[in-house]
């Protein structure tokens, strides 16, 4: 049985605690987005699974969002679709009936995630679409440096790719996003070149694994950033970074389409 908070947040974060200031610092960015529609493959109708405050919809022509939390229902603009009050685990669609589907930045926080991911699949004829980040490489990131125990908790909580595309079945992909140095989206690894938006207690408030550590891990990390920003430590490291266009994370796509799909491409259908 799936556990939710009074605000209806399933999984492992509360986001009527810690999803107010979202739309100020997770705003799509056109660059990833347009990844996220080429997974799609021009799919019209796709349902979006964790669709939060409805980032990247866009990338489709007619869209379903679906998300547990009010809090985040109730941050979606009023141009966008009304969401769907579901947990990914328990869809309340018909097999098949969705041309694509996808799911950005939410599959981590799920109660059951090949469970969600079998849902996914049971309702979509067509491209399956992960935006995650691969769990053996987030610790890559100069963070870890800093706040470890962030990262830790960001590579326990992401799913193994493999358990991913296990789930979603059919034949899949992986691919890596590039993130640019002025992402808009602002998870940990979009301020890779820009170290001082992550002193701000609310851009990290926007990254939910800073949910998980306490108050003396941020104050740890705080003053120990500050401190080789303002003595050139961080630069000496890491300053090239100030100037890479793009950086090559963790960040993945994973994309699968079913059995029948590859069978109609090698045949010669559509």
């Amino acid at each position: 049985m799936d556990v939710r908070s009074w605000d209806g947040s399933a999984g492992d974060v509360d986001y009527g605690a810690i999803g107010s200031g979202y739309p100020d610092f997770r705003r799509p960015d056109p660059r990833i987005a347009r990844f996220i529609a080429d997974a799609l493959e021009g799919a019209r109708t796709v349902v979006n699974i964790g669709a939060g405050a409805g980032s990247y919809e866009s990338a489709a022509t007619a869209v379903t969002p679906v998300e547990p939390s009010l809090s985040m229902r109730a941050q979606r603009s009023e141009a966008l679709p009304r969401a769907v009050d579901a947990v990914a685990e328990d869809l309340p669609f018909a097999d098949g009936e969705f041309d694509g589907a996808m799911t950005l930045f939410s599959v981590h926080q799920w109660s059951d995630v090949e469970a969600g991911l079998r849902e996914m699949r049971r309702v979509t004829r067509g491209p399956a679409v992960v935006l995650t980040c691969d769990p053996h490489r987030v610790r890559d990131f100069w963070l870890y440096e800093y706040a470890p125990e962030v990262l830790d908790t960001e590579a326990r909580r992401y799913p193994p790719l493999e358990k991913m595309a296990a789930a979603l079945g059919g034949t899949g992909t992986v691919r890596t996003v590039p993130i640019p140095l002025d992402c808009t989206d602002g998870f940990n690894e979009a301020y890779y070149g820009r170290p001082e938006m992550l002193l701000d207690p609310a851009a990290r408030q926007a990254c939910s694994a800073w949910s998980f550590v306490d108050d003396g891990v941020r104050e740890r990390f705080t003053t120990r950033l500050r401190d080789d920003l303002d003595s050139g430590a961080w630069d000496e490291r890491f300053g090239h970074l100030r100037s890479r266009p793009f950086y090559e994370g963790s960040l993945v796509i994973v994309r699968a389409i079913p059995e029948h799909q590859t069978e109609e491409h090698h045949d010669g259908g559509t």
